[in-house]
């Protein structure tokens, strides 16, 4: 117990002793004076935001003068609405109304006397300014007496009550509809007089025909009379020079104004020709597929050739980016020791039996690009070193600029051309690779193509001793270049060497790396239209490879058991590419489907006498063509499971 009570005494003192207050350490420390000192804070209704300085002008003063008077008025929600209160005097007048129309009087008597007491009261208080009170007064007594005697007699069952009705402000529209009238739709039939017509029969014969033939020529030459303007006098003294052609000389044989007509005659009779060829195009799709076990096959179409060039090898294949029927094609020599001329031709699925525009060139042609904003534009390079710009526009087919060993070219054969974006003063621009990596622009003032080097391709450890010991550096020679989609100032450029370089725009003489790809000639190298680290490379060295650019390794290759000539990525997936052999096959390849062999290898010529060269997948059609050395170009359709888009991941 005594312990207890100990506890009980102890917890009693906690509690009746003061509690201590803890200060923070930060707290400042005030004496008294300061903290007994008051600060008061004095609300007031002014807005803080109201301007303290407007200054208007004043007539009277002829000068601005600042305004002492601010609104401190601050309206922060503000609503016009269309409700009249009831016991305001244009309420009472409107329900009077209201009642009136209804025909309910009994009921109008209260609200007739509201509405006079107001009246009165009204008229009250200009009476005594205009002594009109007492007419009025009694015009109201009057009418108070009679609603008073209605009320009193009236014994009648009590009318039926009226519904509330909402009072709308008479001078406010915002809730009424605006309501016009439309006229109604007239139908007014043209009418007009038949043209006259006349039955007539005759014989035709030579005669007449050549009779008619000289009436028009007559006539036309006429109306040429009639437009030309009065010579002066003394062009009618100078004598002409040479002979006057006759009428019928003048006229010629002048083809121009049926190209068109007959053109389109000779698509409609090719169509005809190839109609199986081009129901095949359009609708057939190979049922076998559903049978294999996910492997495809091409089936041939067109096989486009021109005689005068079957002896040239195709060097270079590219579709127009508008005309997805139009493809160009160029013609030279892969063998260096037989060069000869060249030849440019352009075909369309719509005619596969001659060509839209022919061009011949005195050297072979060794690559081409078309331009994706001007589709009309044509970059050509050649064997002798030289670019030129063809302009679709222009006919006869030529050259509208080229360049020549004064304005500056290649040493080297140039081995591919891709145009580039415009410079900042609007001067179309492609880059070339030959010895070195050259961009050349179009300068619109002179009309003349300008060149400057993007980068020199040395070769690393291949310095040889000149004379007086002099260390020379091999200059290595660009077989293939490719420009990045996105980042612009990357590409990457494939050499004879096997190697492949890694570049900026930005720097010319430096690589940003080296990758020892194949131990021959990089016949071509594509970045990955869809994955922007990934880009593909083929050689003669049997092999294609596959690589991320952050790494020096590859990631897949793949042996074809011979040279390959080219290799394309295809428009509708990131893992289906196409490469070409020179055994005469075509292998098409699908890494989501299988990651070690090809989904399709088919030949497509003759192995002993053709070799292919290059291939080209169609942007929108499920179509490929293919180029071999004999000048031949063949298109093939790819089988459903050739052209399996790419599953979503989820």
């Amino acid at each position: 117990d005594e312990d207890a009570a100990t506890e009980v005494g102890e917890g009693a003192d906690e509690w009746t002793s003061a509690k201590t207050l803890i200060k923070p350490p930060d707290q400042l420390e005030l004496t008294e004076a300061e903290l007994k000192e008051e600060f008061t804070r004095i609300l007031t209704a002014n807005n803080p935001h109201a301007p303290q300085n407007i200054v208007r002008y004043s007539f009277k003063e002829r000068a601005y003068r600042p305004i002492s008077y601010v609104d401190q008025l601050a309206i922060h929600f503000s609503l016009d609405g269309n409700l009249l209160l009831r016991d305001s005097d244009e309420g009472r007048r409107q329900s009077a109304r209201a009642l009136l129309e209804a025909g309910f009087e009994e009921e109008l008597a209260p609200v007739q006397s509201t509405v006079i007491e107001a009246e009165e009261t009204e008229l009250q208080e200009e009476g005594s300014k205009e002594g009109v009170c007492n007419a009025t007064a009694c015009n109201a007594t009057r009418v108070m007496a009679a609603a008073a005697e209605e009320a009193a007699e009236g014994e009648e069952p009590a009318p039926p009550q009226l519904r509330e009705q909402k009072l709308t402000n008479q001078f406010n529209f915002c809730e009424r509809a605006s309501q016009t009238f439309n006229n109604p739709m007239r139908e007014r039939a043209c009418q007009m007089e038949p043209p006259p017509r006349a039955t007539f029969s005759a014989t035709v014969n030579q005669w007449e025909i050549y009779d008619a033939y000289v009436g028009e020529l007559q006539k036309l030459e006429k109306s040429k009379e009639k437009e030309k303007p009065k010579a002066t006098a003394a062009k009618k003294d100078e004598k002409p020079r040479g002979r006057k052609l006759t009428s019928l000389e003048s006229q010629g044989d002048d083809v121009t104004k049926v190209t068109k007509a007959a053109k389109i005659v000779e698509r409609m009779v090719n169509q005809n020709t190839f109609d199986d060829i081009a129901q095949d195009f359009k609708y057939f799709e190979d049922p076998a597929d559903e049978y294999r076990d996910q492997e495809g096959t091409l089936l041939p179409l067109w096989k486009f050739q021109y005689d005068k060039a079957k002896r040239l090898a195709v060097t270079a294949i590219c579709w127009n980016p508008k005309y997805k029927d139009l493809f160009v094609v160029g013609h030279g020599s892969y063998d260096f020791m037989k060069q000869s001329r060249g030849m440019l031709l352009l075909y369309t699925l719509k005619n596969p039996s001659f060509p839209e525009y022919i061009s011949s060139s005195e050297s072979g042609i060794m690559c081409l690009d078309i331009h994706n904003d001007h589709p009309y534009l044509l970059a050509v390079g050649f064997y002798d070193g030289n670019v030129a710009i063809y302009n679709l526009k222009k006919l006869p087919l030529q050259p509208s600029y080229k360049s020549s060993a004064m304005s500056g070219k290649h040493t080297d054969p140039v081995w591919q051309v891709k145009w580039q974006k415009d410079d900042l003063d609007n001067n179309e621009a492609f880059v070339s690779a030959g010895e070195t990596l050259t961009c050349v622009f179009l300068t619109l003032d002179s009309n003349e193509l300008v060149h400057s080097d993007v980068i020199k391709l040395s070769v690393e450890g291949t310095t040889m001793e000149g004379p007086e010991g002099l260390q020379l550096q091999t200059i290595g020679c660009g077989t293939s270049f490719d420009f990045h989609k996105k980042i612009d100032y990357l590409f990457l450029v494939g050499t004879e060497e096997g190697k492949i370089y890694k570049c900026s725009k930005t720097y010319c003489s430096q690589f940003l790396d080296i990758f020892d790809a194949h131990h021959m000639a990089v016949d071509a190298v594509n970045w990955n239209p869809y994955h922007m680290k990934i880009f593909i490379s083929c050689s003669s060295d049997w092999t294609v490879k596959i690589w991320d650019h952050t790494i020096k390794t590859p990631m897949f290759i793949f042996d074809l058991n011979s040279a390959v000539g080219d290799v394309a990525w295809a428009p509708y997936s990131s893992t289906v590419f196409a490469a070409v052999t020179t055994d005469g096959k075509a292998h098409v390849f699908d890494l989501s489907i299988n990651k070690y062999e090809a989904i399709c290898s088919q030949p497509v010529v003759a192995k002993k006498k053709n070799k292919i060269t290059h291939v080209q997948f169609n942007p929108v059609y499920p179509i490929i063509i293919i180029g071999d050395d004999r000048g031949h170009v063949t298109c093939l359709k790819l089988s459903p499971n050739l052209r399996k888009m790419p599953k979503v991941s989820k």
